[in-house]
């Protein structure tokens, strides 16, 4: 108990210097600016959230709904201008607090553009949200909105360093599978579509490659964070990281989530070091040779209720990637507790997805055109999802309510208040074959949304 007393008070009360989360302020607000401006100029906010009829939300965030063209737009520019706040420090709490906000928004409008890199941001804007990264180097300094400090508590740093470790070993931890390890699965399907890529082209197409690559990315999430970690294998480590996701990102199509980690990990060298990255800013921006140095008072905020309200955040954190254990059936094929979990690149899924709405007296049914309802991208996750299949199925009973139709022969399909909906869904896992996925006769109308078991998952057979 003494020795846990002891780490706990070092964990949360010590202090040390600033500067670690001053860099990570300044880069974190800088890579949003950038990311969000990318977004938009691929077109994105209008693809995603503007184009679509239909909107896979999360359950219990049904309430969020998009606002029209210029409102999107709007949240969007504004984030851009949030972001940048962070990065200068000015207004900081409230930039904060408003870009974690809306950034939270624009992700539980659906589910469809879930990727693990949003996860991270969303969880990163949370916790800058508490902690006084504005305290130093800041136009909140400067125009002293607030006190300046040189040092705070350990737990402001330690928090985002956790955080990024929990990311890491989660990942890790989450290729050690028999698909992943024994089979180089799915990258030995990947890989061999990346031949023309110069230098190691050729390379890719064999299967030792994929093998080579499916351990050594296992071994990679696992152990780089405790070489990062120790101060003579710092550099080592960090020339690994830059090496594995600048690879990952000529390889395969994931966006700014190399560039985020790349520069996330950053908070893990000293102080000294971010003490000289502050400084060269400060030469280039401020024209001075060095940062003015003053002894600041130091910065107490270690709380019991900061403390009660770290330890529930990251309990939660620790529990969701394996909730999967709650449920029964093969993860890969059910993907119950698959989302937020870390789980980054270890699948590959297609499906094929036939809806059907039936009469209300007689044995007689109607097909679905998903492409009149849903965008190419949402038919492409939803197929493959137990939770999107039944969420769509019940936005197609509301959709057909009391609705008649006539048939080529004149016969006329009456429709009742609450049409039966079945699908017949076949999936196929790692490229070996579609199988069927859901049971077809189920109707999915009367199913329940929520965190259940979905009995009416087919069970996977090999």
């Amino acid at each position: 108990m003494t020795e846990i007393k002891k780490w706990a008070t070092h964990f949360f009360s010590n202090q040390v210097s600033i500067y670690p989360l001053v860099t990570f302020r300044i880069i974190f607000g800088l890579m949003m600016c950038y990311s969000t401006l990318r977004f938009i100029n691929k077109g994105w906010v209008t693809d995603l959230y503007v184009t679509p009829k239909f909107y896979f939300t999360y359950y219990g965030f049904d309430w969020v709904k998009p606002l029209n063209e210029e409102g999107m737009y709007f949240l969007f520019y504004l984030m851009v201008a949030l972001s940048i706040f962070i990065a200068f420090g000015l207004f900081y709490r409230f930039s904060a607090i408003s870009f974690f906000i809306i950034f939270t928004y624009v992700e539980l409008i659906d589910k469809t553009n879930y990727l693990n890199h949003y996860y991270f941001v969303s969880l990163i804007s949370f916790l800058l949200v508490f902690l006084p990264a504005n305290k130093y180097f800041s136009l909140d300094s400067y125009f002293k909105i607030c006190k300046s400090h040189l040092q705070v508590p350990a737990w402001s740093i330690n928090s985002i360093k956790l955080q990024i470790i929990i990311v890491y070993v989660f990942a890790g931890i989450a290729k050690l599978n028999s698909h992943w390890l024994l089979d180089a699965q799915p990258l030995i399907n990947w890989l061999k579509h990346q031949s023309d890529i110069p230098i190691i082209g050729g390379l890719l197409t064999y299967d030792f490659t994929a093998y080579l690559f499916s351990w050594g990315g296992a071994l990679f999430d696992l152990f780089i964070i405790f070489f990062l970690i120790h101060k003579k294998t710092r550099i080592a480590a960090y020339g690994l990281i830059i090496l594995f996701h600048v690879l990952t990102a000529i390889m395969f199509p994931i966006g700014v989530f190399p560039l985020v980690m790349i520069f996330s990990t950053l908070i893990f060298f000293s102080s000294h070091f971010h003490q000289s990255i502050v400084q060269l800013i400060s030469k280039i921006t401020l024209k001075s040779r060095s940062t003015v140095i003053h002894h600041f008072p130091q910065y107490v905020n270690s709380s019991f209720l900061y403390k009660i309200l770290f330890g529930i955040y990251f309990t939660l954190q620790l529990l969701l990637p394996v909730r999967y254990l709650l449920y029964p059936g093969k993860l890969f094929w059910t993907e119950q507790g698959y989302r937020f979990s870390w789980r980054v690149m270890l699948i590959e899924k297609a499906g094929y997805s036939q809806f059907y709405v039936h009469e209300a007296k007689e044995d007689r049914k109607l097909s679905i055109d998903n492409r009149v309802y849903l965008t190419k991208q949402q038919i492409k996750m939803m197929s493959t999802q137990p939770d999107m299949i039944l969420q769509y199925a019940q936005y197609l009973s509301e959709e057909y309510k009391d609705s008649t139709f006539t048939e080529s022969n004149g016969e006329i399909i009456s429709l009742g208040k609450e049409p039966k909906i079945t699908a017949k869904v076949e999936v196929s896992l790692f490229n070996q074959g579609s199988k069927p996925f859901i049971d077809k006769n189920v109707n999915l109308t009367k199913e329940k949304r929520g965190f259940n078991h979905k009995s009416w998952i087919l069970p996977y057979e090999n």
